[in-house]
């Protein structure tokens, strides 16, 4: 395996985790401009800091949003997700953008759904060979 800066310690393992999120708005509705993809960014990095995780990119297009977060073992990614975007939307909704209330009503900034893809380290054709290389014990 690599000797890579990217590896974190926790108390008992280290770990290099990083999962690629995309979150959609309700309706697939073209709501985000400049302004609000940069106080998303803000939020989305404190929220990370709040669960020990660490937004490594962020960027995303009028509809969608894309994150590439390195979280510890003891996050479970639903949890992450639902912090992410319950504390993004009632922040965003604060802020009343005037594109955001046109376009979208009764509070929902995002779609209920996500997608999430684990992400990070060597391929896994790589992985496979290494575990089948070592050599088991007779």
């Amino acid at each position: 395996m690599q000797n890579n800066q990217d590896i974190r310690p926790g108390r008992h393992c280290v770990f290099n985790l990083h999962v690629h999120l995309v979150f959609v708005t309700k309706y697939r509705r073209g709501v985000f401009t400049q302004s609000v993809i940069d106080d998303l960014r803000d939020i989305f990095t404190q929220v990370c800091a709040d669960f020990e995780a660490e937004l490594v990119e962020f960027d995303g297009e009028d509809d969608h949003v894309h994150l590439l977060v390195n979280y510890p073992p003891k996050v479970s990614i639903s949890s992450l997700v639902n912090s992410l975007k319950g504390v993004s939307s009632r922040m965003i909704r604060k802020k009343d953008y005037p594109e955001i209330k046109k376009k979208l009503w009764r509070g929902a900034l995002w779609s209920p759904s996500y997608f999430a893809g684990s992400c990070g380290g060597a391929p896994i054709a790589i992985i496979r060979q290494y575990i089948e290389q070592q050599r088991t014990p007779k």
